[in-house]
């Protein structure tokens, strides 16, 4: 049995100060911090996707300031900071603050009150935020002799959240009055630094902080959130061990997929280093089970209200093209559902060519993700009715078992070609394509939708971890089973995959030409 020593992985917890007193593993990035607490840009932004590590990212830049030397030891940062001033910081947490103006103006008021409280400040009766936000910027450096560090985390957490409701507008001014007063106040900051994940450029920070660097694509700050490979590599080698040990895989198998699963990540077009996503790396490696950590984790909540018909226009998204002005500058209300997809973690930068980033999907997780949230959608059932039909279908096709991973794909098709109305402008054949792959792609299979093989044009590939599958769809009206069977014979469908070391199997499928569903299917050898 592997030993892992008992290492303690830090699975959900975001205290810096946690991570070091109790001894869990942590990445060491001490100093891209250091760098970019010291490289003299006073106002910076950092938009990365949920769960990327932001939180621990804030509390270890508060640690920092705050002077507490005793946490960094043995940490690259040690040869580079010889000061270790300990400075005021205001803190806020915006995924506090809910979504109404209430509640983002009680959330103020009870951080501020605790301030005010630290630094001696008496309020007067009528102030308002922003004029308590002001006194106690100039409060606690007037009362320290030392300029104020301001981490905002999540900052866009209430706008996000209250976007297309009537709430949105009320939330928005308190941001414009509250923070105008960073830009004010600037003989007393030292750093002000603020995270998010989608940025509404018209209203808040943005605006009145017209001189906010955003170093989200900055190539020196590309892996300041989330693990690279070689970090994976050099950190996590008994856990990767244990994982292998457990599935029957060799180190380099276990690393492949670890990688397929949750790696994939770029944030700059300069520095196209690998990065993982770290919520679900760790969470994977403390599991010893690769799972789909991500979407469990409620990242896929607000899709509806940023992309429309997100079912049919899912397959346009990888690949798909954004220009540079946009994916850098853009406000996401405006940006078009590509701009959301980017900074909410589901698409991610592929390649850069001349003012134009390719996005397409970072990796399995992901992709498996996204099918899953609207499949309900394409097939017009609740995700409940559907799940252990999905199931069936996955374990049927892993086991070869086709009476039984039909009988499943037929139950999920069962008229929803006919009655799902948004499908209306497609062909029939198409809907099938669009419904099939959807399902295929949402149970963690890889599909490829017409593939091109030097005699023709397979309607779908479906791998499975040990068998690929190769189908030809007709319809009723136009032959049916028995052209199908034709087709893939005549042109040797199967033919290309016989190198693979998987075993392949050519399916005929048969199609209801009104929208009524699987009719009939055959193996064809």
């Amino acid at each position: 049995m592997v030993e892992t020593n008992n290492r303690r992985l830090p699975v959900g917890i975001q205290s810096f100060d946690v991570i070091r007193k109790e001894g869990y593993l942590y990445v060491d990035k001490t100093d891209i911090i250091w760098q970019l607490a010291n490289s003299g840009k006073k106002y910076n932004y950092l938009s990365r996707p949920r769960r990327f590590g932001k939180s621990v990212l804030v509390d270890t830049l508060e640690a920092y300031f705050t002077g507490k030397k005793e946490l960094f030891e043995g940490l690259k940062i040690m040869e580079m900071e010889k000061e270790w001033v300990k400075r005021p910081v205001i803190r806020l947490d915006m995924s506090q603050a809910g979504a109404e103006p209430e509640t983002v103006r009680s959330y103020l008021d009870n951080t501020f009150h605790t301030l005010e409280t630290e630094y001696g400040i008496v309020v007067r009766q009528d102030s308002s935020l922003a004029v308590r936000f002001k006194n106690i910027i100039e409060g606690a450096y007037n009362k320290t002799g030392q300029q104020v560090a301001i981490l905002i985390d999540e900052y866009d957490s209430p706008l996000q959240h209250s976007w297309k409701t009537p709430q949105h507008e009320a939330c928005t001014s308190i941001y414009r009055e509250v923070f105008a007063i960073l830009k004010a106040d600037d003989k007393y900051e030292k750093f002000v630094f603020i995270t998010g994940i989608t940025k509404f450029t018209q209203i808040s920070l943005f605006s009145v902080l017209n001189n906010l660097s955003n170093i989200s694509f900055e190539p020196e700050y590309a892996a300041i959130c989330g693990i690279t490979k070689e970090e994976v590599m050099r950190d996590f080698k008994p856990e990767i061990n244990k994982l292998a040990e457990y599935e029957g895989w060799t180190f380099d198998e276990a690393v492949a997929q670890l990688t397929a699963y949750y790696d994939g990540y770029h944030f700059s077009r300069r520095n196209m280093v690998d990065v993982f996503n770290p919520f679900s790396l760790i969470n994977a490696l403390a599991d010893s089970d690769l799972k789909n950590y991500w979407a469990s984790s409620g990242a896929t909540s607000l899709l509806p209200k940023f992309v429309d018909d997100m079912e049919l226009k899912l397959r346009e998204f990888d690949p798909c093209t954004i220009l540079r002005q946009t994916i850098e500058t853009s406000d996401v209300t405006g940006g078009g559902a590509e701009l959301f997809l980017y900074q909410s973690g589901y698409l991610t930068i592929k390649d850069y060519q001349m003012g134009v980033y390719i996005l397409g999907f970072p990796n399995n997780e992901v992709k498996q993700a996204l099918y899953e949230t609207v499949l309900p959608a394409l097939t017009l059932r609740s995700s409940g009715d559907i799940q252990s039909t999905q199931s069936g279908l996955f374990l049927a096709l892993q086991l070869g078992n086709l009476p039984q991973a039909m009988k499943s794909l037929k139950a999920l098709i069962a008229d929803v070609p006919y009655s799902n109305k948004k499908l209306a402008s497609m062909d029939m054949e198409e809907r099938y394509r669009l419904i099939m792959s959807t399902i295929f792609n949402a149970i963690g299979c890889r599909v490829e939708v017409e593939k091109m093989i030097a005699t023709g044009r397979i309607d779908m590939v479906v791998e499975a971890t040990n068998i690929i599958y190769v189908l030809e769809l007709k319809l009723s009206n136009n032959g049916g089973i028995d052209a199908a069977t034709e087709q893939i014979r005549a042109k040797q469908y199967a033919e290309p995959f016989k190198a693979d070391k998987r075993k392949v199997i050519a399916l005929a499928i048969e199609l209801d030409e009104t929208g009524k569903g699987l009719k009939d299917w055959k193996e064809v050898d």
